[in-house]
């Protein structure tokens, strides 16, 4: 398992743990409940790790970086 599918495995599970509804890009659909982080959404500035939506409306984003 490489690093990156580690890190988002782990992000995976505490966002679960949290409530949220994940999902992909291809399969989205932000009315599946209130909280869902869409993984690799795409933004003006290039995609980001996790876009978080909450009753529709996108509320934050969340980029995974190296463990120093």
């Amino acid at each position: 398992m490489t690093p990156e599918q580690k890190a988002r495995q782990s992000i995976d599970a505490k966002l679960s743990a949290s409530g949220w509804i994940i999902q992909d890009l291809k399969e989205l659909n932000l009315s599946a409940g209130l909280g869902i982080a869409v993984r690799e959404f795409p933004t003006s500035t290039g995609p980001v790790d996790y876009a978080l939506f909450i009753d529709g409306t996108l509320v934050s984003i969340i980029e995974k970086k190296k463990h120093l």
